[in-house]
């Protein structure tokens, strides 16, 4: 291996292996001299003239930070709004949808009057989480009003609220599919992104739980990141937040924030949900919010709650228990800049050993 830069004679000096006699004795100290790295034998440093030759190190140019993402990660974009408050809707949810969808406008409305300018809903907050219930509370989104009542009520009270919802989950028919849909609209009441669950949960824990999304819905092709009057947001539900290079890929399009509606259960929230935001949010170095529906013992799918908000140095800001609650608190995005100075990684990445590669991104140049 071999890598090429220029130092002042001062910096060489300042290896401390080289006397200033030693170097004023072949060296004009104004000068400055090209030097060459060669990785073999642990030699130490051999001075010849106009270079140094030397053992063991290696610069970090050669390291290529700016390839461990493919294509380059994005610079992070000026939010529109540095501070503003986050209001999590952690809802309980019925076998009733309409009660669901006029509960779900109560806990947006309070979240507003406390200063949310942003809220976020549970993943499947309109029906009950079984695929016995997915395909009758399944919702046509793209026909819209009367064929989607639940998206039509988020449109109408972020216009109303003049406020920006990611609107958790719902069960969405397309077609002959169904999917895990989160629709997020402005504060005009626009649908500005749909972003379908793209890794369906499906376990089996033998004695504790067992579940198989895919049994009747179809998995989501895109990733989502969407610009909103508080940011750019990426979009992940639940299951999605298992998988790392989701995340990473929404931090390297310019992320301020991810968002996660999902409904832990109860064998895998108490160990993972609280550990995998966190991961998230300090892997990425940016805020995720996550809301849950609230816990129901007497349903066939219980809930783990405790939903969350983490900073970027993964800090646990604000959560609550399982029981129903709207969580208010603040964002700050100052502290992404802050918090990706005191921890350089986006310049220390190894871009000559590992690459992510955004194939969306990619194929689209």
């Amino acid at each position: 291996m071999r890598a090429i830069f220029t130092c002042s004679s001062s910096s060489v000096k300042n290896l401390g292996l080289f006397s200033t006699t030693q170097f004023s004795d072949s060296f004009n100290f104004s000068r400055r001299f090209k030097v060459e790295i060669f990785q073999k034998n642990n030699l130490g440093f051999c001075l010849k003239k106009k270079k140094i030759i030397c053992g063991p190190v290696r610069m970090a140019s050669t390291f290529k930070p700016e390839q461990a993402r493919v294509p380059p990660a994005v610079p992070l974009p000026t939010p529109p709004i540095t501070k503003f408050k986050i209001g999590l809707c952690q809802l309980s949810v019925t076998a009733d949808k309409e009660r669901n969808i006029v509960h779900a406008r109560t806990a947006i409305v309070e979240a507003a009057e406390k200063g949310a300018k942003l809220v976020l809903l549970p993943e499947i907050w309109n029906s009950p989480y079984s695929n016995d219930s997915f395909p009758v509370y399944a919702e046509d989104i793209e026909a819209g009003k009367d064929a989607s009542p639940s998206t039509a009520m988020l449109s109408e009270v972020a216009r109303t609220l003049k406020i920006t919802i990611v609107g958790g989950s719902i069960p969405e028919r397309c077609g002959d599919k169904l999917y895990n849909t989160c629709c997020v609209f402005d504060t005009d009441g626009k649908l500005k992104a749909k972003h379908r669950k793209i890794h369906l949960f499906d376990i089996d824990i033998p004695g504790q739980i067992t579940f198989k999304e895919s049994k009747t819905l179809t998995a989501g092709e895109t990733p989502t990141i969407v610009d909103t009057e508080v940011g750019r947001i990426g979009i992940g539900i639940c299951y999605d937040i298992r998988f790392q290079e989701l995340a990473t890929l929404y931090a390297a399009r310019g992320a301020h924030l991810i968002c996660y509606p999902g409904a832990f259960n109860m064998t895998t929230g108490p160990l993972h949900w609280e550990l995998l935001q966190r991961a998230r949010a300090v892997d990425n170095q940016l805020y995720v919010a996550t809301c849950s529906p609230a816990r129901d013992v007497g349903s066939g799918y219980v809930a783990w709650g405790h939903s969350t908000l983490v900073g970027p140095f993964g800090e646990v800001l604000a959560t609550t228990e399982h029981d129903e609650a709207v969580i208010i608190s603040e964002i700050d995005y100052s502290l992404l800049e802050l918090r990706r100075t005191n921890l350089p990684l986006q310049n220390q990445r190894r871009g000559d050993l590992y690459q992510l590669v955004d194939v969306q991104r990619l194929n689209s140049q």
